[in-house]
């Protein structure tokens, strides 16, 4: 499903720790890290079409999940021009999306990578809040701002100002790397590793 300008309607998915830190995936076969999107289809809300991609691609329930906040209106990013098919009978320029916050409220066993035939992330870890938007690609990064600038209010409720300070328009500070989980973050069988915590890497196209 692509509109008349070109862009192809998705939603994304902040999930996070009680303790403000967020849900950052790395990209089967890539080495590029984001937070969970999807295209919606045709006879889905934007609410449905979140709740179909969380399934898919972290294995959660509404149940492990409490919704907090999400962006008003499309935040709109445009693709790449190596990543536009131009001989497709409709071009897709770029995604127009809604992100949604959610507070995860289940077990970290309920974070399953491969329920799908085709997983779109064999890694996971937490991260701070702020973290993704110096490590997302590039061409993503406007969204990344919008949408987590958005949303901190509510996370903040949750979390706590010290878990998700103000956003700083100065370089990051060492703050912004992700935190060690206590245990092991799992992934896909047969997958371990990861890239440097620094790595961007990946084309982050989906």
């Amino acid at each position: 499903m692509i509109d008349p300008d070109g862009y192809r309607p998705n939603v994304g998915i902040v999930l996070m720790h009680p303790d403000g830190r967020v849900f950052w995936a790395r990209r089967t076969r890539h080495d590029g890290w984001q937070f969970p999107q999807g295209g919606m289809n045709t006879d889905e809300t934007p609410l449905e079409a979140m709740y179909r991609e969380l399934r898919e691609e972290t294995g959660l329930l509404p149940e492990h999940v409490a919704v907090l906040g999400a962006t008003p209106g499309w935040l709109r990013y445009r693709l790449p021009p190596r990543a536009v098919r131009r001989n497709d009978r409709l071009v897709c320029i770029g995604q127009k999306q809604v992100w949604f916050l959610l507070q995860f409220a289940g077990r970290e066993s309920d974070l399953q990578l491969d329920l799908c035939d085709k997983p779109e992330f064999d890694h996971w870890r937490w991260v701070d809040f702020w973290y993704p938007l110096d490590h997302v690609v590039t061409f993503k990064r406007g969204v990344y701002v919008s949408a987590l600038r958005h949303l901190a209010p509510f996370a903040r409720q949750v979390a706590g100002p010290q878990a998700v300070p103000h956003m700083s328009l100065s370089p990051p500070s060492p703050r912004h790397a992700p935190r060690r989980n206590k245990q092991r973050p799992r992934t896909r069988p047969g997958v371990s590793g990861g890239p440097s915590q620094g790595q961007r890497g990946g084309d982050g196209i989906r």
